[in-house]
């Protein structure tokens, strides 16, 4: 029905946001790892966010000759690792340190994470909103049919 279609959006989107929130608490607290299971410094990883646009009703649409519509929500194409470089450090007494004394840190960088997640937690209580709005609506809606 049309009449979720702004609820399956904002809830794909707070799905998504999660899924941020879930990422930047990892990086937070990855911060110091220098060794990892993949060897070397943890890399920061953040979420590649897409239009969704898979849906039943947009493939027979298409199938009929009509156009898609719009607005099927986000979904996380893909959880990348930023490839920045990583930050180094001199400190000979680290047990990672190479023979020149350098250490490579994470390229975590806490400010932009900090910011990430204030950024996340505005979009996510945006949608909330956006998602109790259209539930009202939808609940006056059946009040009116009485």
């Amino acid at each position: 029905m049309r009449m979720f279609r702004a609820m399956e959006a904002s809830a794909s989107a707070l799905t998504a946001e999660r899924l941020r929130m879930d990422l930047i608490a990892n990086n937070l607290a990855n911060i110091n790892t220098t060794r990892t299971a993949e060897v070397g410094p943890y890399r920061r990883r953040y979420a590649v966010v897409e239009e969704r646009q898979e849906s039943f009703a947009n493939v027979l649409a298409q199938q009929v000759g009509r156009p898609a519509e719009p607005g099927m929500g986000v979904r996380v194409a893909q959880i990348a690792e930023d490839q920045a470089p990583f930050k180094e450090v001199y400190d000979p007494n680290h047990p990672d340190a190479d023979a020149n004394g350098i250490v490579r840190l994470p390229n975590v960088d806490m400010l932009q994470e900090i910011t990430d997640m204030m950024m996340a937690t505005r979009v996510y209580e945006a949608n909330l909103t956006a998602f109790n709005a259209a539930k009202s609506m939808a609940l006056r809606a059946l009040e009116i049919g009485r």
